[in-house]
């Protein structure tokens, strides 16, 4: 009897021990609503077409950057075109999270983030599906997969296409992968992502957003597009492609006319993105003259 009450003991302290040492089983945090943007933090639009500072461009993704031209929007087969996953951190829109439950089982299938005029609709496998072959047509969304770690939904998007890492400034290729943390606390979600591409990136882009959950979000989804004829003279030459030829970006100068900010550091690259880069600066940068309103100062 005493050896059986002794054996019990000791599984019972096996057990205990296992149940300590094994992580504990993934919890599933409700993300479901409306995300309002509580403000742009680090990604706010510039009124300057040129302004790449703080972006880990490569030489490539520089040359990318300075040769484009905004008209080629207007260009027919454009007009029309969405914008990379990136843009549901660097886009002025709410996010519109909901899940969706496999239909037999009811278990987790996906977390869905409602697409916009300018966004397509991302679907987040949760059901352990593999990421396609490299080799796989891509799309503006591109494709999910996500997990729990914990309280935090980690989500990992690949094969989407080239796009605006932030509007009409500095672009992510076909080749680029992002990866998205979404943590909430209350109301309150933060949202980051880590945006990696070996052909125009030389570092990691870390981006990190917050929303507020909201039951008036006073923003609904943009009407459907329908191209129209916006430059007449890119529809009679289509032969036509909006673009500058190197060094000859009408803007490049702009914000070191406005504000002083050497062209090195307007031109980005993973240096402009730690706070070293300052003391390069200090000897050399002299803050600009107060600058009136609707021209990158005061008030609007």
């Amino acid at each position: 009897m005493k050896k059986s009450f002794a054996s019990t003991r000791l599984s019972l302290a096996t057990l205990i021990a296992w149940l300590m040492l094994t992580p504990p089983a993934s919890a599933q945090v409700d993300l479901t609503g409306t995300w309002a943007r509580v403000g742009q933090s680090d990604n706010g639009y510039s009124r300057e077409p040129v302004d790449l500072l703080g972006m880990p461009l490569s030489a490539d993704g520089r040359a990318k950057a300075v040769s484009y031209d905004i008209a080629a929007l207007s260009v027919t087969e454009r007009q029309c075109q969405m914008y990379p996953p990136v843009y549901a951190l660097v886009g002025p829109f709410p996010l519109q999270i909901s899940m969706e439950p496999d239909p037999v089982t009811q278990r987790l299938l996906a977390v869905k983030i409602a697409g916009w005029g300018d966004r397509a609709e991302t679907m987040i496998w949760m059901d352990g599906r593999p990421h396609p072959s490299k080799y796989a047509p891509h799309s503006h969304s591109g494709f999910t997969t996500g997990a729990w770690e914990g309280d935090t939904l980690t989500a990992v998007t690949t094969h989407f296409k080239m796009g605006d890492i932030k509007r009409h400034r500095g672009f992510s290729s076909d080749r680029a992968t992002m990866t998205y943390r979404f943590y909430r606390h209350g109301d309150m979600l933060t949202v980051t992502g880590i945006l990696e591409d070996p052909v125009y990136l030389a570092e990691p882009y870390v981006l990190t957003e917050i929303f507020r959950l909201t039951t008036n979000p006073n923003s609904f989804p943009l009407t459907a597009c329908e191209p129209i004829e916006e430059l007449p003279h890119l529809h009679e030459h289509p032969e036509i492609v909006p673009h500058y030829l190197p060094g000859k970006h009408p803007a490049m100068n702009e914000v070191t006319q406005r504000y002083n900010i050497p062209l090195e550091a307007v031109l980005g690259g993973p240096e402009t993105m730690y706070p070293e880069y300052r003391r390069k600066l200090k000897d050399t940068y002299t803050p600009p003259p107060p600058q009136p309103p609707g021209r990158g100062g005061g008030a609007q």
